[in-house]
C-alpha cells in the first residue's frame, strides 16, 4: 500500500515488521550491534530511554519540516511529540511557537506551558462561534505561522462527517488537522507530518496545497540511528531535558490499568516511565511509582 517498507518497530505488530517485546521485561533485539545504543553512566533510564522514539521522532519533525532561526511555529497535539517538538523549535531558533489542542486533553496545554513557559497555547475549544483555528492563527500572527506540526494523528476526528466516516470505514484517517495545517500557514508554509496517518482520507483541501504553494512533509518513521548520538550529547551537556514530559512511572504489571487510563485521558498522564524489575530507582526529580492497586 505504501510502495515501499517504512520501518522496524518493536511491539507494534507485523504492520512494521512483528518484533516483539515493545513493552517487556525481555527484548530480542536484531542486529544488536545496530539497534542499541549503549547509555554513559551520567545518563540516568529517564534521560536516555526516550532517545529510542519520543526525542528522535520529535527531532525529526522540526529538522525535516526546517525549522529555521526566527521561524513561528504552530504544533497540533500537545502530547510528548508535540511538547517535545516546542522544545525542540526553541533550541533550532523559533521566534514563536504556538501548541494547540483541546476537548479531554485541554489540560496537557497547561503542562506544556507550566515546562516551557515561552509556548503560546491555542485550546481550540474555547474559540466561540464563528471562529476557527486557522483564523485564530492568522489573528495571532499576521499572515499565519511559517511552520505546522501536525503531532496529534489521524484517528480523532472532530466533525461529525469524519466520525461517520471513520465508523463505516470510508477512511482510515480524518484530513481535518492537515486541513487546518494547509490554510493557516502563510503562503509557501511547510507542514510536517509526524503523527500516525495509516491508510486514506477524505475531503482533503488539495486545492489550498497546490494554489498557495503550501510544502506538505510527511515526516516518515523518524530515522532513529541518524540522531540519536546527537541527541545523546544535547542531553549531557544540559542543552535538552527529556524529563519535561516525563509524568509517572507505573510498573510493569500495571500495563492494563494504565492503557485503560491513557485512552481516557485521566490522571494527567502525559509521558510514562514503565518500570520493570531491571530499573534503577527513580533518578532525581523524576516521578515517584504511581500505582492503581
Amino acid at each position: 500500500m505504501y510502495g515501499g517498507r517504512t520501518a522496524g518497530m518493536f511491539g507494534y505488530s507485523h504492520f512494521t515488521g512483528g518484533f516483539a517485546g515493545g513493552q517487556a521485561e525481555y527484548a530480542r533485539v536484531p542486529y544488536g550491534d545496530v539497534n542499541l545504543l549503549p547509555l554513559p553512566d551520567d545518563v540516568p533510564d529517564e534521560k536516555g530511554l526516550y532517545l529510542s522514539d519520543v526525542l528522535s521522532t520529535s527531532w525529526n519533525c522540526v529538522v525535516d519540516t526546517g525549522v529555521k532561526e526566527g521561524d513561528v511555529v504552530a504544533i497540533w497535539g500537545a502530547g510528548p511529540i508535540g511538547q517535545m517538538c516546542a522544545e525542540m523549535s526553541f533550541i533550532r531558533g523559533a521566534k514563536r511557537v504556538i501548541v494547540i489542542d483541546g476537548g479531554p486533553a485541554a489540560w496537557r496545554l497547561d503542562l506544556v506551558k507550566s515546562k516551557t513557559p515561552k509556548v503560546e497555547t491555542l485550546n481550540y475549544t474555547d474559540l466561540p462561534s464563528g471562529q476557527t483555528v486557522t483564523s485564530k492563527l492568522k489573528e495571532m500572527e499576521h499572515g499565519g505561522p511559517d511552520v505546522a506540526l501536525e503531532c496529534a494523528a489521524g484517528e480523532y476526528a472532530k466533525g461529525i462527517g469524519h466520525k461517520i466516516e471513520l465508523a463505516l470505514g470510508l477512511e482510515t484517517d480524518t484530513s481535518e488537522i492537515i486541513n487546518e495545517m494547509m490554510t493557516s500557514v502563510k503562503s509557501f508554509g511547510r507542514c510536517g507530518i509526524t503523527g500516525v496517518y495509516v491508510g486514506f482520507t477524505n475531503h482533503f483541501n488539495i486545492g489550498a496545497l497546490m494554489e498557495r504553494g503550501i510544502r506538505l512533509i510527511g515526516n516518515g518513521q523518524a530515522p532513529v540511528h541518524l540522531y540519536w548520538k546527537d541527541l545523546l550529547k544535547m542531553i549531557q551537556d544540559g542543552s535538552l531535558d527529556s524529563t519535561i514530559m516525563l509524568s509517572h512511572r507505573v510498573n510493569i504489571d500495571e500495563m492494563d490499568t494504565l492503557y485503560e487510563k491513557f485512552e481516557a485521558r485521566a490522571d494527567n498522564l502525559q509521558k510514562v516511565f514503565v518500570q520493570t524489575k531491571f530499573s534503577d530507582p527513580p533518578a532525581p526529580g523524576t516521578p515517584e511509582l504511581t500505582s492503581w492497586k
